[in-house]
């Protein structure tokens, strides 16, 4: 990463401060884009800050879509200008606020190559080769500044386009109305109403230059309103004409989904001057406060860079969503104020997240995982079930189950301070009684199962709700709620209503009880019209994490389940339609979506955790790279960079409601988790001399020997020392 930063200063890309002791290890090029097709993690370089509001990053479509949902691809030659908002690492594609283009003429794209990109936390900066334009960005939590070196004599000219946006008619996407407006010779603002993926989104900005405007031209459509001040329509655009310049024009933005008044606060709170250099050295400090949490020593300088560009992946969502003064939009469309301290989020990928991510966050960011709770609570109380999946206040109802009950039920039992636990359970359940908006719930409670017949993705929704209703009974026994917990431990069985003893497999059924015909383990499904949700029966065989036991049986004992994962980790067949989402393959295993994540791990409970070893060596090392197509598959918020980041620690949250890790095997020879009160908990790893020792001879923890291949959430709190002797 040091050659990297060494050879763009040459090219002439001009560097902003110094990185910090582990911002340094950061290249947020990973998985920007995929080589030959396929998935590649689908996030972007630009500039925010931990769990910040804003994400300003270049846009190289002009209308990202499913395959560029970040808005940008390494593998694009074009840049249409910076945007203000994004998603990371997802499947599909919304935000792409707020566009800003430095030009010379009228042209509102320019080519760029990589020799004169530079990306670290908080700063990325290109040489647009068309304009010959020096394009700078940074960002804090609710504000950012571009800063745009024109050439010398030339005249400097800003595009602020309103209408630019994720593809319009995806999602039923289209602008409801926008508003640009010239407040002074200083000051522009805007607004727009969108819908899409998340419904009806507002979002308000007010920016404010170093450079007094000369001039400007403000369109709808191809509709001119030269002379005017204000403007509203549903195509906006202003160019702004800033004239020759002896410096650098520099645009400090402050955003808001509340107005113009909570846009101009949130921009006088983070940037009173035009101090660029001090926001990118304020939020290089961020993230390394934030990568800091876990320091590691040993490892190859790829597995590093790996390594804290995944924990930095971590972070980048969920995404502040209230303002400076506390206000926020609620998900029924009101102004809300929070109370005293505390914050509200959103961008919560939950069918990804609660796996890994989450349980993550529970053990480096507890205050901030209260306010992600909290922030789905208030949600339950706007709109009557917790987020399905979040994003700008709304939920879009993607994927299945309702996975913020794991991670609100996780927070609570371990302890995080800032919850009432009766609201969680009390939101819990509420958000159990009717898990899936229109879904025939009277017959699954009637039927013990979803039948095929009557919702599609039967089996997995069965198997995932099976799980969430665990967790609420869970919860519910640890409050004392002794019928609530009886309900829902009888609902966490329910999966065992879909296995078929004939084929080994959890299988559709129809209403009448009969199984669908014919079955095929190895088709994929996607996301309707098949029992399986971007998987296979391969795939949703093992998803029973609140009993693993029953897989056991299921095998005929633990040589049993030991066969049948090698054959899942061995056999290649394939039949029928395969799902997109379907990457980084071993055998039926595919790292590049979520279902498989723990797999793994399982071998341990047959008595062969080297096999285990093995395999989660093999992923480590196959499935992650340094490379912009560094990730087997879309990142989803953060969720690929977790499993990697526990998995290089050496343990993973199979159950991620259990409070406890399955042992794995660690990449370094130290780790050092500071935990929030003070305490360290480190991991060591005494290799025998070879590069690849990666196979336990034996675990402790605190000199203790480990047998069951398992380490408890309280354990690892209380700090500590977990010591791996490896072969």
């Amino acid at each position: 990463m040091k050659l990297k930063l060494i050879t763009l200063a040459l090219a002439g890309v001009a560097l902003t401060g110094s990185a910090g002791k582990f911002t340094e290890y950061v290249n947020p090029f990973i998985g920007t884009g995929a080589v030959n097709g396929g998935l590649s993690g689908n996030n972007y370089p630009g500039a925010t800050v931990p769990f910040g509001m804003i994400q300003l990053s270049p846009d190289t479509h002009n209308a990202p879509d499913w395959f560029n949902a970040s808005g940008y691809n390494y593998n694009d030659s074009t840049i249409y200008g910076f945007s203000h908002t994004r998603l990371s690492g997802t499947g599909a594609c919304d935000l792409i606020d707020i566009l800003f283009f430095p030009s010379l003429t009228d042209r509102t794209s320019s080519p760029f190559s990589h020799a004169k990109e530079n990306a670290r936390p908080g700063y990325y900066s290109v040489k647009l080769d068309g304009e010959d334009i020096l394009a700078e960005l940074t960002s804090g939590r609710r504000a950012a500044m571009h800063r745009y070196t024109y050439p010398q004599g030339a005249d400097a000219k800003l595009l602020v386009d309103m209408d630019h946006s994720a593809q319009k008619g995806s999602w039923d996407r289209k602008i409801i109305n926008s508003q640009i407006r010239i407040v002074n010779d200083h000051t522009i603002e805007g607004y727009r109403v969108i819908t899409g993926w998340a419904k009806m989104r507002r979002i308000y900005f007010v920016a404010e230059f170093n450079h007094p405007i000369l001039n400007a031209d403000l369109y709808d459509g191809n509709s001119s309103h030269k002379g005017t001040t204000t403007i509203n329509g549903r195509q906006l655009k202003g160019w702004l004409d800033f004239g020759k310049l002896n410096s650098p024009l520099i645009a400090k933005v402050g955003i808001s989904g509340v107005s113009y008044e909570n846009a101009r606060e949130n921009l006088a709170s983070e940037a009173k001057g035009f101090d660029f250099d001090a926001m990118a050295s304020a939020a290089d400090a961020a993230w390394d406060k934030e990568l800091g949490k876990i320091e590691v020593e040993g490892g190859t300088p790829d597995e590093r860079e790996i390594f804290y560009t995944a924990l930095y992946h971590t972070m980048i969502q969920p995404n502040l969503f209230s303002d400076v003064n506390g206000e926020y939009v609620g998900a029924d469309y009101a102004v809300k104020q929070l109370p005293k301290g505390e914050e509200q989020y959103t961008t919560f990928s939950l069918w990804d997240t609660y796996r890994a991510a989450h349980p993550l966050y529970t053990i480096l960011n507890d205050e901030v995982t209260a306010d992600f709770v909290n922030s789905m609570l208030r949600h339950y109380d706007d709109y009557g079930y917790l987020p399905i999946w979040h994003l700008w206040g709304q939920d879009n109802y993607c994927m299945i189950g309702n996975h913020a009950i794991p991670v609100v039920v996780d927070a609570v039992l371990k302890g995080v301070e800032g919850i009432d636990p009766q609201r969680a359970l009390a939101a819990v359940v509420g958000s159990s009684e009717n898990p899936h908006p229109g879904s025939p719930f009277d017959i699954y409670e009637e039927l013990g199962y979803m039948p095929e017949d009557k919702q599609s993705q039967s089996v997995s929704i069965t198997m995932e709700d099976s799980f969430d209703d665990w967790c609420v009974a869970q919860l519910a026994e640890k409050l004392g709620d002794k019928e609530t917990a009886e309900k829902f431990y009888k609902r966490a069985g329910y999966y065992a209503n879909l296995y078929n003893p004939e084929t080994s497999f959890f299988q559709g059924r129809n209403s009448d009880g009969s199984w669908l015909e014919p079955f095929d383990p190895v088709k994929h499904g996607a996301n309707g019209g098949y029992p399986y949700t971007e998987g296979n029966a391969w795939h949703y065989f093992w998803y029973v994490p609140q009993n693993v036991g029953a897989l056991v049986e299921y095998c005929g004992g633990k040589k049993g389940m030991e066969k049948k994962l090698d054959t899942f980790f061995t056999l290649e067949q394939t039949s029928g339609h395969k799902n997109d989402n379907i990457s980084g393959e071993i055998g039926q295993y595919a790292h590049g979506n979520e279902p498989s994540h723990h797999v793994a791990y399982l071998y341990n409970d047959c008595d062969a955790p080297a096999k285990a070893q093995d395999m989660i060596h093999r992923i480590k090392n196959e499935m992650y790279t340094t490379d912009h197509s560094g990730y087997a598959g879309n990142d989803d918020c953060g969720e690929m960079s977790s499993w990697y980041v526990f998995s290089a620690m050496g343990f993973y949250p199979v159950n991620p409601a259990s409070g406890e890790y399955y042992i794995g095997t660690p990449t370094f020879d130290r780790c050092i988790i500071h935990l929030p009160d003070g305490k360290d908990f480190t991991i060591v790893a005494n290799k025998e001399k070879k590069a690849d020792a990666h196979r336990v001879k034996d675990v402790r923890l605190d000199n203790r020997k480990i047998n069951d291949w398992k380490l408890s959430h309280s354990d690892l709190m209380k700090g500590g020392k977990l010591e791996f002797n490896l072969k």
